[in-house]
């Protein structure tokens, strides 16, 4: 079994005039892939943006734990340095800031990743390459005036430069064309094989899985994890929906239905 690197739990958050997580459990060992869904709404987004410290939400229960440290009052630069990244679902435009300075400057942060500016310029010039990105990119401001495909590919980029132990990818998915998503996903592979990082990949998608090797799978109904199964559980979800768990949930009820979830001998 892999040694635990990410531990969440009875962790409940929102906003400041609404609550959204509920008493959430999720363990992820060293290297492993992890899947979460859910119907719209559920959370699963939130729960990204709080692991990773988003000061947009805030905590109102429960820890989380990274690496075997306490970082639940961590701001989100210091989680970032520890080697937690989370892709966002709609990556921000950043007027003024030219791509290729805001890649050098973060690596600068990091000391395992200080290099010379030659060696770091080949660097970024390969994983662009890697992606099928124009290396014009690199001069262009942060996503001011990208597509969505492209903006996708630079996140691609800074998972394989950054190489965090731990990447987070919240609908990376969203709105790619069949090209873009299959580099991408090029890009989410080459991060397992290079890195042995570990994922966890919020997606409604499962075409984005279909080159991963999935550990377990996470269903998350109105901020609560309801169920957890093996990576079997993801076509069940494709075939059938989240009908059951919602339903489940409504009932204050685990679903009994999921090969491999610890919730289904509570509900027998």
């Amino acid at each position: 079994m892999a040694s635990q690197l990410l531990n969440v739990s009875a962790l409940s958050a929102g906003t400041e005039d609404k609550p959204i997580l509920h008493s959430v459990d999720l363990a992820v060992g060293a290297g492993e892939c992890h899947v979460l869904m859910g119907p719209n709404g559920a959370g699963k987004s939130t729960l990204g943006h709080v692991i990773m410290g988003d000061p947009a939400y805030r905590v109102t229960g429960g820890r989380i734990e990274f690496d075997g440290a306490d970082v639940t009052e961590l701001s989100a630069d210091k989680r970032s340095l520890a080697g937690i990244f989370l892709s966002y679902q709609a990556p921000v435009e950043v007027p003024g800031v030219p791509l290729y300075s805001f890649l050098r400057t973060i690596c600068q942060k990091r000391p395992e990743l200080k290099t010379t500016a030659r060696k770091f310029r080949t660097r970024v010039g390969e994983i662009a390459d890697q992606l099928e990105l124009d290396q014009s990119f690199l001069m262009r401001e942060l996503n001011v005036g990208f597509s969505g495909g492209e903006k996708k590919k630079i996140e691609m980029l800074q998972l394989l430069l950054l190489q965090p132990k731990l990447a987070i990818l919240d609908e990376t998915d969203s709105g790619l064309d069949v090209d873009a998503l299959g580099i991408v996903s090029r890009g989410i592979q080459a991060y397992r094989e290079q890195v042995s990082g570990a994922l966890i990949v919020i997606t409604h998608n499962t075409r984005i899985l279909e080159r991963l090797e999935v550990d377990r799978t996470h269903v998350m109904v109105k901020g609560r994890m309801v169920a957890e199964g093996p990576a079997e559980l993801i076509a069940q979800i494709d075939a059938n929906g989240f009908e059951r768990f919602e339903r489940g949930d409504e009932q204050g009820e685990a679903c009994a239905e999921c090969p491999g979830c610890p919730k289904a001998g509570d509900a027998e």
